[in-house]
């Protein structure tokens, strides 16, 4: 690191600055930029090469998500953005996400520095508080030498505007987000963590049910088949067992009330309507496919025929000469 990188004026705000931003942090970004990374360096040979990419997602009044990224180009060096190229990735995810909004940038630095300060001013445009989200690699290797930390190696910079020595100049405040998931988002980052192996999140949740299901199904038999000898002698009646036995049928909902009879076949049609649809749709494309190989292998049957056919009318040269001829 240089001397002049070494003695330059933080452009970060000390801790005691603190942003009234609520930020939260979906996996898929996170996996997006860390993809983008590893890829420039295979591609350019680089340890540190120059990522850039934009941020997309939600805002409402201090409440911010970042839900999703793309990765930004370069106009003649790494200091002027590809606006034409943004504007166009920007109004095509808009077009599949109507609600997301380019709410700021990313790239991978140890910290801010001046020369995202003039990044930064290259945003204002599309937004007028982009945000700055940095993947600092350096923090990720701090905090794998610590087993107990479950810090990610990324941080999160609002813009601001400090006075110093009677001048105003642009600074960053950092914003502390959670990482906010759902369940799709959390069986997909299981399974990229997985290596996309057979054994997936998805897998092992059904697995889990499947065997509690199980589990369940076999002790009612043995409630079932308890009672079932007892009413036929076989068995010596517990008052305790059987009166939590009732205590356990009363707290069910009533299986043969009409509302839930009336419920229950209704969602019973609706999935079997599902399976019809599904199979009729697979048995129309089978349909379909069929139909067109058909066309395609008959199609070249068809011309050399009417070509014969024509041929003897005389409707075809040869045919005219054939008749000139005779």
């Amino acid at each position: 690191m240089s001397s002049m990188e070494t003695d330059e004026i933080s452009v970060v705000l000390p801790s005691t600055a603190t942003s009234g931003l609520s930020l939260s942090l979906h996996p898929l970004p996170i996996l997006n930029i860390s993809e983008h990374l590893t890829r420039l360096k295979l591609q350019t040979n680089s340890a540190n090469p120059f990522v850039l990419g934009a941020l997309l997602g939600t805002q409402n009044g201090r409440e911010v998500e970042i839900v999703n990224t793309f990765e930004l180009a370069i106009e003649g060096g790494a200091e002027s953005v590809d606006h034409g190229f943004l504007v166009s990735r920007r109004d095509q995810y808009k077009q599949v996400f109507p609600s997301l909004e380019f709410i700021g940038w990313y790239t991978v630095a140890p910290k801010p520095t001046a020369r995202h300060i003039a990044l930064h001013d290259q945003f204002t445009g599309y937004c007028s508080t982009p945000l700055l989200l940095i993947l600092q690699p350096t923090l990720a290797v701090i905090s794998s030498a610590d087993v107990n930390a479950q810090t990610l190696p990324f941080k999160a910079f609002e813009p601001s505007i400090e006075i110093r020595d009677r001048k105003s100049r642009s600074v960053y405040i950092e914003v502390p987000y959670n990482v906010e998931t759902g369940e799709a988002e959390r069986i997909a980052v299981d399974w990229t963590a997985r290596g996309g192996g057979s054994g997936t999140s998805l897998e092992s949740h059904l697995q889990t049910q499947r065997s509690a299901v199980k589990m369940l199904h076999e002790r009612i038999l043995v409630l079932v088949k308890y009672v079932a000898d007892v009413i036929a002698g076989q068995a010596k009646k517990n008052h305790d067992i059987l009166r939590s036995l009732a205590a356990l049928i009363a707290s069910l909902p009533a299986s043969e009330n009409k509302a839930f009879r009336e419920e229950f076949e209704t969602e019973y049609e609706d999935v079997q309507l599902t399976a019809f649809l599904s199979s009729l749709t697979k048995s129309a494309n089978i349909l379909n496919d069929l139909v067109d190989k058909h066309l395609v292998t008959t199609a070249g049957r068809d011309d050399r025929g009417q070509r014969r056919r024509m041929g003897r009318q005389g409707t075809i040269p040869g045919g005219d000469w054939g008749d000139r001829l005779h």
